[in-house]
């Protein structure tokens, strides 16, 4: 099971860059940065740049895997996500994921005073992923649903790389649907409804999830064991982080729902706050995941 760690960009960098040397130095395998213009979850607070961060980050470790968790298609489009996905690439090599969702109705709000519905959004997440590939495929001219290019001259990737690895986080058929046809890894949280869900009920809505997008692999014609899958924690009422044995077991039964990447929120806030745990605690409960 790998482990990751998602990093708020709440600190300067003077204290982040330590940070993400901390989080390689635990053991973790990979680290993800968010990407929101805006959030209620950490209002009043910075939140430095997710690509300028990452770019950043690259001088600062050698061995974590480094990515966005994940980049916001409520805001972003298809082109300059595109390239700015291939320059992180090209600097971290084969460090890099491009984690991509459908993103926050508040960055949509934040980015262009728009208030998109559920399905308005979810066409959108569908053009940029459908738009990012065929720009990644040479495409000089794109339509989609509401979204679209044309006049692309520029190569989509410097030369001797190829398109960097990419995983979607989707919660429902349709996002399912889009895993399966083109993404390299899949990632959940379980989706807004799983917030305020018992842990029995968590559990047991992920494991629909992942068979769901088992299913999707199949009528793609797809082998569903070909396609990585990773799990965020500590959004809702399973705090993974409180003690070694609560690690232990959200890697077990996350493993058991065919996963194999565990994400838990690095440290972050005060004691009591949504995403704190105390740093003692996480050193020992990632120390003994690794001894498991």
């Amino acid at each position: 099971m790998r482990l990751g760690a998602i990093v708020l960009q709440t600190r300067p960098w003077r204290e982040l860059g330590a940070v993400f040397r901390s989080v390689e130095d635990v053991g973790f395998d990979v680290a993800y940065v968010a990407d929101h213009l805006t959030h209620p979850s950490i209002a009043g607070r910075w939140l430095g740049d997710a690509w300028v961060t990452l770019a950043a980050t690259a001088s600062v470790t050698s061995r974590l895997d480094l990515g966005t968790l994940v980049a916001s298609a409520a805001y972003r489009g298809p082109v300059p996500l595109a390239r700015a996905a291939a320059t992180l690439d090209d600097v971290l090599g084969d460090r890099f994921v491009l984690g991509l969702g459908a993103g926050s109705p508040f960055c949509a709000a934040a980015d262009r005073g728009a208030h998109p519905t559920a399905r308005e959004m979810a066409d959108r997440f569908t053009d940029v992923v459908e738009g990012l590939t065929h720009v990644w495929d040479g495409a000089t001219e794109w339509s989609g649903r509401s979204l679209g290019f044309e006049g692309v001259e520029t190569l989509a990737t410097p030369p001797g790389r190829t398109r960097p690895r990419l995983m979607l986080a989707a919660h429902g058929p349709r996002g399912f649907e889009l895993v399966a046809r083109h993404a390299d890894a899949w990632s959940s949280y379980g989706g807004p409804a799983s917030v305020g869900l018992d842990p029995d009920d968590y559990w047991r809505l992920v494991n629909r999830q992942s068979s769901a997008v088992s299913r999707a692999c199949e009528v793609s014609g797809r082998d569903p064991d070909g396609l990585r899958r990773s799990l965020l924690l500590g959004f809702g009422t399973i705090r993974p982080l409180d003690g070694a044995a609560q690690l232990q077991e959200c890697c077990e039964r996350a493993e058991r729902a065919g996963f194999d990447e565990l994400v838990v929120y690095w440290p972050d806030g005060e004691p009591g706050s949504r995403f704190w745990a105390d740093p003692d605690v996480v050193l020992d409960a990632v120390a003994a995941a690794r001894r498991s």
